[in-house]
């Protein structure tokens, strides 16, 4: 990959990465002040329970993606993005256009969504 396009990518990543933890820190905010309110009725408590539960899987998702952004401008560093961390082919640009973030090819991904390919830890 040429140093342009993957300063592109590193520039996209970077923005990402910036609005993620801004999205998460917000998150946990609000999950703290939901804690905060006092409830009367039955009613009221169930609702912030069903919010408080929702921000929690938000979270969670938000934290899952920065990781791999992350991930993926460590790969940067490293010299192997735009790579399949299973089989080492070089993934498809239309792929990394569309997830920048991504670590395998078509191929291995469509394999682990199968459970036909364990998942790999970077």
């Amino acid at each position: 990959m040429d140093k342009k396009k993957l300063e592109s990518f590193k520039k996209r990543l970077e923005t990402r990465q910036q609005e993620l933890r801004r999205t998460v820190s917000r998150t946990q905010q609000d999950g703290r002040t939901a804690d905060e309110d006092v409830a009367q009725d039955i009613a009221d408590k169930a609702a912030s329970s069903y919010n408080k539960e929702f921000l929690f899987h938000q979270s969670n998702n938000d934290r899952r993606l920065l990781m791999m952004v992350e991930n993926a401008l460590a790969r940067i560093r490293e010299g192997s993005f735009g790579e399949c961390i299973s089989c080492g082919k070089e993934i498809n640009p239309k792929r990394l256009e569309a997830v920048p973030w991504t670590r395998h090819c078509i191929e291995c991904q469509e394999k682990l969504e199968k459970g036909i390919l364990e998942e790999a830890s970077r």
